[in-house]
């Protein structure tokens, strides 16, 4: 058994250089996070890709050894019962609920409100001839889009914001779980007065399809109406604003890549599907709990054990991705696992690429000259958690 790791190996400044080390010495570690508990990093794709389908590996919190479980009842409680968190047969019936209001169709129709809520962004920052890219443009869009797709007052985005940071980072003292509490409480109020309004006047808005989306008789309960919403207005902008802040900094720090994006626009989709993978916004799939003991790349996992698959570290497998440190816009059979894999790949990952394609898109045509406004060594990311991987700000000129 290799060595355990400490807690704060999981929140390492340079996950990549630190897990390029680490695989070195195998695929598989034992690590403590959540602190007390038995828990395990998978760091390569020969292993990390089929653990995210491996039906020994569950989702549900009710896999999690006592005394641990009321910890994480009480940090997940307004998402008890997402598709996310969940397995079969629960999880079946969920996602294919929510599928029936989140089809291909009502996400390409958002494209042209998209490209006007982007256009509009770089409207107002034109005239200053520099932005926090983060707060002026990687934010504001996704979150006004989710919040127009939902339903929801666009002017409650600061509170989503705060929501978003809360539920997906770590609550490690008092204050912070006194806080998430404080989130669990109100992001709970927030959407049962909605739900309630939209069962009784349903409107053109996604969470009025998924109040009424129907499988034969069933409906979503009030539970899994709130888990379901609270899940999707934290993925469905949190990730993107990631996206698009990780995958900036990656253009502006390899000038040749950027110039080959501007003079072949057609390359796009191709620069996207590398922008997640080098550097995407999700550090590290959520939780998955050993339902009997197993093994993983040659280490023993007993059962009621974590298992972490690091996406950030599958998706630099040298043995995978020629050159994987290299920002490569061209690169073929890009077969990252940024959106997980199997049955719990990402429901919004066509949202997420529809939303980058218009963002990109947008910036290199409407701001030609935009560049780093600081050292690139002086680029800080937010360190509140493993799981999200993003910037604290993109100072940029043009």
């Amino acid at each position: 058994m290799p060595e355990k790791l400490p807690f704060e190996f999981i929140l390492s400044p340079d996950p990549h250089t630190a897990c390029a080390a680490l695989r070195e010495k195998g695929p598989v570690h034992p690590v403590d996070f959540p602190p007390g508990m038995g828990a395990f990093l998978v760091l390569d794709y020969e292993h990390g890709r089929p653990a995210l389908n491996d039906p020994r590996l569950a989702k549900s919190v009710a896999w999690v050894p006592e005394p641990f479980r009321a910890r994480f009842d009480a940090d997940n409680r307004i998402l008890a019962g997402n598709m996310l968190d969940s397995d079969p047969p629960d999880h079946t019936r969920l996602r294919r609920l929510v599928s029936k209001a989140f089809t291909p169709r009502r996400i390409e129709s958002l494209r042209p409100r998209i490209q006007a809520i982007a256009d509009d962004l770089i409207d107002a920052m034109l005239p200053k001839g520099e932005a926090d890219l983060l707060d002026d443009f990687a934010f504001p869009l996704p979150i006004t889009v989710i919040c127009e797709l939902l339903g929801v007052p666009v002017r409650d985005q600061a509170a989503f914001r705060d929501w978003s940071s809360t539920l997906v980072g770590p609550a490690l003292d008092e204050a912070q779980v006194r806080h998430r509490e404080e989130v669990n409480t109100a992001v709970g109020d927030y959407f049962t007065a909605i739900i309630a309004e939209r069962r009784a006047a349903p409107r053109d808005d996604l969470i009025s399809a998924m109040v009424l989306a129907r499988d034969d008789d069933e409906l979503l309960d009030d539970q899994e109406l709130l888990a379901g919403l609270t899940l999707l207005l934290i993925a469905g902008h949190e990730t993107t604003v990631n996206l698009i802040g990780n995958g900036m900094l990656a253009l502006l720090t390899a000038p040749e890549q950027l110039k080959m994006l501007r003079e072949r626009p057609e390359l796009l989709p191709s620069a996207v599907e590398e922008f997640l993978r080098h550097d995407g916004p999700v550090g590290r799939a959520t939780f998955r709990f050993a339902t009997e003991d197993l093994e993983l790349g040659g280490v023993h996992i007993p059962k009621g054990s974590v298992v972490h698959v690091l996406l950030g570290a599958v998706n630099r497998d040298p043995r995978v991705f020629g050159c994987p440190d290299v920002l490569d816009i061209t690169r073929a059979d890009n077969r990252h696992v940024a959106f997980g894999h199997g049955i719990h790949f990402c429901l919004g990952a066509p949202l997420a690429r529809l939303e980058a394609l218009v963002a990109f898109g947008t910036l290199l045509e409407r701001l030609p000259g935009i560049e780093l406004d600081c050292d690139p060594g002086a680029i800080r990311w937010n360190r509140s958690g493993s799981l999200i991987r993003g910037l604290r700000a993109l100072p940029v000129r043009f």
